[in-house]
């Protein structure tokens, strides 16, 4: 497993690729846990209806990023840096995309936006929502919601008990609780990992906070060159 925190983060580095350990075992633990744990639960999605994933199932890398809709960074990587993945990774088939929820308060608009995407997904649109909630760039608020429903063509009824009745919002604190573990503290965050066991195991790589485009594509290509013989392209 390698858990590595670019150049200039205050987070701890694990590695058992001959590079230092420099992280409590506790931190050892609980990584192992989570790299665990998050593999169970991309397995449980792939069973569901509404995954919160974008791309191919059996992409070779799997990305996930733990964020919250009122957060201006997670905006800027939605405006800057995922149509550059979507277009080079994701629609190509090399990178699956995963959404987790992150809302940075108990209460409030990150909350509320979480849960009613969550609503439009049990309608089949979630990331239709998703990405009508951050294009709207910080409007969030009971009536954006419910206009943005109307838009997406969702019954209307279902969706406003879907807001009232909280049934999304255990699962939500779930996601930031696994956020957590990962050792982020704000948002975005983001672990890179291979999506099935590849040559010399598991891999994991955690980039707390909107870094350029260049940092995912460096580690992306470092993991998809894990999925190839040596002298065998990834093209």
């Amino acid at each position: 497993m390698t858990v590595r925190f670019p150049q200039g983060s205050s987070e701890p580095t694990v590695a058992t690729e001959g590079r230092a350990v420099t992280a409590p075992w506790s931190a050892l633990l609980a990584c192992l846990a989570l790299l665990l744990s998050v593999g169970g639960v991309l397995r449980n999605d792939a069973a569901g209806a509404d995954r919160r994933v974008r791309g191919n199932s059996d992409a070779p890398v799997t990305l996930i990023e733990y964020s919250d809709f009122t957060c201006g960074y997670c905006l800027k990587f939605f405006r800057e840096t995922w149509p550059r993945i979507q277009a080079k990774y994701v629609e190509t088939g090399k990178v699956r995309f995963v959404y987790r929820d992150y809302p940075r308060a108990d209460r409030g608009p990150g909350l509320d936006a979480a849960v009613a995407a969550r609503c439009a997904g049990d309608q089949g649109r979630y990331w239709a929502m998703h990405d009508r909630l951050f294009a709207d760039g910080g409007r969030l608020d009971a009536a954006t919601f419910d206009r943005h429903a109307k838009a997406l063509g969702l019954d209307a009824a279902s969706f406003s008990t879907c807001m009232r009745d909280g049934r999304h919002v255990d699962s939500i604190f779930h996601d930031r609780q696994e956020g957590t573990s990962w050792g982020f503290r704000g948002t975005p965050g983001f672990v890179l990992m291979l999506t099935k066991d590849g040559r010399g195991g598991n891999a994991a790589v955690t980039i707390p906070g909107a870094f350029p485009y260049q940092v995912f594509e460096e580690e992306i290509e470092r993991l998809l060159a894990r999925t190839h013989p040596r002298g065998e392209s990834g093209a």
